[in-house]
């Protein structure tokens, strides 16, 4: 499939915060475990009210936490119509490794599969900083997932890097990163992104101008000024398109 190429670099001025976005649906929420090597990783589950089978997306949050901000986003989403669980891979250490983190995963799916109310042919994965590089790494070595969107995430490390699997990606990515993240240099991501296009791979990249690592989040709160709903919508928009 032909690559495809979306840069748009939009410069921050105004840091007021505007109204949260209006949405649609009801949801129905909560705190619930997902069991994995035999212990019961605490995470955070929001699905619409709306009877009937949705698309579901696999939330990987960042290595600061299940912070307060990703519950608001999980909700979010949840109001655009999706199934989403927020893992809470770091229930019982700060730092997993991948093998870890990929055994969760997959009985993220297991567990999302038990439900009335999730598709299981329409599965995303989405993460954010380490959770960004799972997303990037995950894509391509599980196939239940049919699209993902990987936040500021790192290419470039571990073994194997996720930029060492782009042979093996066939599910369509949405890349989304600031230009002046320091963790992950904008740099890096466009050598990834050219590596995708030589491969002839799908993908989307959106980049903000002045956008630090992280920038979803505020002290852990989501940020829902114009540049944060814009990428929030740009990522429920890929969803939709790509889920359906």
């Amino acid at each position: 499939m032909k690559a495809k190429l979306l840069l748009v670099v939009l410069s921050i001025f105004c840091v007021a915060l505007l109204p949260s976005a209006v949405y649609a649906q009801d949801t129905q929420t909560g705190d619930v475990e997902v069991t994995s090597g035999g212990k019961a990783y605490k995470s955070y589950l929001a699905a619409p009210a709306e009877a009937g089978k949705h698309p579901t997306i696999v939330l990987i949050h960042s290595f600061n936490g299940l912070e307060e901000g990703y519950r608001t986003m999980t909700d979010n989403l949840a109001q655009e119509g999706f199934v989403v669980l927020a893992v809470g891979w770091q229930t019982f250490s700060k730092e997993v490794d991948d093998a870890t983190l990929k055994q969760l995963i997959d009985d993220s799916v297991t567990f999302l599969g038990a439900r009335e109310d999730v598709d299981t042919a329409r599965l995303g994965l989405t993460g954010f900083c380490a959770g960004g590089r799972y997303t990037m790494l995950l894509l391509p070595q599980m196939e239940a997932f049919k699209a993902g969107v990987a936040w500021y995430g790192f290419p470039n490390r571990g073994e194997p890097a996720p930029k060492d699997l782009i042979g093996d990606l066939t599910a369509p990515m949405l890349i989304i990163h600031g230009t002046n993240d320091s963790p992950s240099p904008i740099a890096g991501i466009y050598e990834y992104a050219t590596a995708l296009k030589d491969a002839n791979k799908y993908f989307e990249l959106k980049v903000y101008a002045n956008e630090p690592h992280g920038f979803m989040l505020a002290q852990g709160q989501l940020r829902t000024d114009e540049i944060a709903q814009d990428a929030f919508n740009e990522m429920a928009d890929f969803f939709k398109r790509k889920l359906g």
